[in-house]
């Protein structure tokens, strides 16, 4: 749908990340900007002990995660609407997932990413902005020892390294795609 993004093999590595390195019973999970939901539901069927609350500030896109999750009958996610944390006030998490905006405004790749929702690509600050949104507000609804995993632009792992370094993660490591790439960057947290 045109409410989101297509899912993209960088994607499968936020996933693998979570499922390799998450504990495997009763974790509570967070995907924060689920789009169609495919991280949140893959996770969901991949862990059946797992409860996995998938989030996005769009009611279409939540429109469409729902129907995906009613196909592959993936009965441990529910949805929220909101934007990042917002949707789950209070609450913590042994694992928070997102694949946010974290494309720069104006990066020559855009030309092709046309016919996707431009509000789930592109973020402030050269693409930083959401990451750092949730690097920051993340502490605050993970148990201590929780992890977070974010996918990220290619040339933007050093960067994010060094948010989760000046909040005070710990076990901060990036990992690549197939193709070499720097593409999702995971610490766990010191508690708040």
């Amino acid at each position: 749908s045109p409410a989101v993004l297509i899912p993209r093999p960088e994607t499968e590595l936020l996933v693998e990340t979570a499922l390799a390195y998450a504990a495997s019973d009763g974790t509570q999970v967070l995907d924060l900007g689920t789009g169609s939901g495919c991280i949140a539901i893959t996770l969901g069927l991949g862990r059946s002990s797992w409860r996995v609350i998938a989030s996005d500030v769009s009611s279409q896109a939540l429109g469409v995660a729902r129907d995906n999750a009613n196909k592959w009958q993936a009965k441990n996610v529910t949805f929220r609407l909101g934007i990042w944390f917002s949707a789950v006030p209070a609450q913590r998490f042994d694992l928070i997932v997102s694949n946010p905006p974290y494309v720069a405004e104006g990066d020559p790749h855009l030309e092709a990413l046309r016919f996707e929702p431009t509000n789930a690509l592109v973020a402030e600050d050269n693409g930083l902005a959401c990451l750092q949104t949730i690097i920051d507000g993340a502490p605050s609804h993970l148990v201590t020892g929780g992890l977070l995993v974010l996918e990220h632009g290619h040339d933007q792992a050093h960067a994010v390294r060094n948010m989760f370094a000046t909040r005070g993660w710990s076990d901060v490591q990036t990992r690549t795609d197939p193709a070499g790439l720097d593409r999702v960057t995971f610490g766990r947290s010191s508690g708040v």
